[in-house]
């Protein structure tokens, strides 16, 4: 059996054919949408997970012999806590956030892994621990799915953006590609292709397409956005190659988790002394606090958690002038909470789509703790990282050399009331046109795993 799978910076979701349509299978509490997210009680029990869910005995041996010392370390781990081997020592989805929100301190909680998949400069050490984070997370969408069906999925078409990473693209695209395929073999599929991902939402746009257009596909994903010039139609549906039909495509490292960051940084973190004046007159430091809320940068989280930052951290005590709010970020630090902010912030940037204004509760840091955040101040919060999905765009048709019959937008974020009036302002007259922002690319995966494996 064949099936799309979106394995998404925000969201991991499979499609499959059932009765001549696209059904996204209900893999997290009932619903499509699976939060891209694993908490772990300790860290050595990824690889543990993976090596007992291998479904090939020989890869299994194989696997077995790369991870020896983190295997070994898990049932040392075991042994030392009292942890039996049946007892459950990884969450995904909603269940990882809701183990991290409770214990914070005491596990590995990782956000949106495909974010670090083309990271620069990744030690081969890293490179192995993605690999594990990713197959980890497959397996599980896999079993879940299978066992909604009862049935085996061995081929699938998985989405993958324009680029990875915005710095050193090719190099990136080819390390996430490869940590993506061995993840996905590990996983036990047999047969494995990947799409862009803003075609894919194009294809779903194109089976109700009457008439042949030109289409702006604007895909504003969690981690990067992707602008694709397609042309669509009655004409070009049926093709197996559409290379022919794909205009112009750009995309970069800047998605909705750089909007979340932003509003985090600007809105929520003065709360915790950004802003505030050290003795001399000068500002505090703002590396350490973007540093806190750069939740999908290895190197930044690398950083904040490390030695230098908590020693500059202990001589800004004696120079704050608002030692209440330094105490209070030390804190946030020492309780492993920067996760709770940007998801705070996330769940603000949600909500403001409805609202004028959100009243932003932050008890799970400290008692009492909120802030109002308003539609304007996201608005000037995402300034920069709205600028340049913009810049995607104009690049795109530049690429094309033509102007598109309309836009089609998808993507979580694009629902923002803000983000569509940029997107209309900058492109004028031309039509936009809503897609299933949340499902689009995982209906056009699977309408393309129908093609390539029926």
């Amino acid at each position: 059996m064949f099936a799309g799978f979106d394995y998404g910076t925000s969201n991991c979701a499979i499609g499959v054919i059932r009765n001549e349509a696209v059904q996204l299978l209900p893999i997290s509490n009932g619903q499509p949408f699976m939060p891209s997210a694993l908490y772990a009680l300790e860290r050595e029990f990824i690889c543990e997970s993976v090596a007992k869910d291998l479904p090939n005995a020989t890869e299994r041996e194989s696997y077995i012999h790369l991870r020896k010392n983190g295997l070994a370390l898990a049932r040392n781990t075991r042994r030392e806590y009292g942890i039996q081997p049946d007892e459950q020592s990884l969450f995904f989805g909603q269940e990882a956030f809701d183990q991290y929100m409770a214990m914070p301190e005491e596990g590995y909680f990782v956000k949106s892994p495909k974010s670090f998949l083309g990271a620069s400069g990744l030690r081969e050490e890293f490179v192995y621990f993605f690999e594990d984070l990713v197959t980890a997370m497959m397996q599980t969408v896999k079993r879940r799915a299978e066992n909604i069906l009862n049935k085996s999925i061995r081929h699938a078409v998985i989405g993958r953006p324009v680029n990875f990473q915005g710095v050193n693209a090719e190099h990136s695209n080819r390390q996430a590609i490869d940590i993506l395929t061995i993840s996905a073999k590990r996983a036990g599929f047999t047969s494995v292709e990947f799409l862009f991902e803003p075609l894919a939402a194009g294809l779903h746009f194109e089976e109700n397409l009457e008439e042949n257009k030109t289409v702006l596909v604007v895909d504003i994903g969690g981690g990067t956005s992707d602008c694709a010039m397609v042309q669509m139609g009655p004409s070009h549906r049926g093709k197996l190659d559409r290379k022919g039909d794909f205009l112009g495509h750009t995309g970069d490292r800047v998605g909705g988790n750089d909007l979340d960051i932003q509003l985090a940084g600007k809105g929520l973190l003065p709360l915790f002394g950004m802003q505030s004046l050290q003795k001399n007159g000068q500002p505090m430091p703002s590396y350490m606090y973007w540093d806190a809320v750069s939740t999908n940068d290895v190197g930044a989280q690398a950083t904040f958690y490390g030695q230098r930052t908590g020693l500059s951290l202990d001589r800004l005590r004696l120079d704050t002038t608002e030692p209440k709010l330094l105490e209070r970020f030390i804190a946030m630090r020492n309780n492993k909470q920067n996760h709770h902010v940007v998801r705070s912030a996330e769940q603000t940037k949600i909500a403001l789509s409805d609202s004028a204004s959100v009243q932003v509760e932050l008890e799970s840091i400290e008692a009492g703790l909120a802030c109002e955040i308003t539609r304007i101040q996201f608005e000037q919060a995402v300034e920069r990282p709205l600028a340049k999905i913009l810049a995607l765009m104009t690049e795109a048709i530049t690429q094309a050399g033509c102007e598109p019959d309309l836009i089609y937008v998808t993507g979580g974020s694009a629902k923002s009331p803000f983000i569509r009036a940029a997107i209309e302002r900058q492109l004028g007259n031309i039509k936009v046109v809503d897609g299933d922002h949340f499902g689009s690319v995982s209906s056009g995966l699977t309408v393309w795993a129908q093609r390539l494996f029926r």
